[in-house]
């Protein structure tokens, strides 16, 4: 059964596919992409991926989002609760919105041990499905955002 804790993006489900899959590998179980997809989808509470999926695409977009909306993700691969200060749709780039986001807890977005740098704020632009088109080094989306 479905608890309605809000879903991750689309980007952060196949993500996660990655990492069990590379995670159960390094202990010697093999699985392909498909079965980790599955295995995510059981995880949140869904019959198969499918259904994920298709519940993905029947939430709410960006648009939905007004100033005061409460969200989580992850900025920089740091994962955070926080409140939406801000959100303008772009334009010139049909499906892209520039949001502000009023970080609970503020996040370290150094890697490096002899220093940090910590947000509170931060400003981002985001496509529907919630995350950026920016990548860190990693290929993992600099914003990613997801709400009820």
């Amino acid at each position: 059964m479905r608890d309605h804790t809000p879903l991750p993006n689309l980007t952060t489900l196949k993500d996660q596919a990655r990492r069990l899959r590379s995670r159960l590998g390094a202990h010697g179980e093999t699985i392909g992409h498909s079965k980790a997809l599955e295995l995510i989808a059981a995880q949140h509470g869904f019959n198969d991926w499918n259904t994920l999926h298709a519940a993905l695409g029947n939430r709410p977009g960006p648009e939905s989002l007004a100033p005061g909306a409460r969200v989580t993700g992850a900025y920089l691969g740091q994962p955070f609760s926080a409140r939406v200060v801000g959100i303008q749709a772009i334009t010139s780039a049909p499906g892209s919105f520039r949001v502000s986001l009023d970080l609970d807890e503020a996040v370290d977005v150094v890697t490096f041990d002899s220093f940090s740098a910590f947000r509170k704020r931060v400003n981002g632009v985001i496509g529907k499905d919630g995350s950026s088109r920016e990548r860190t080094s990693n290929g993992r989306p600099q914003l990613e955002l997801s709400w009820a």
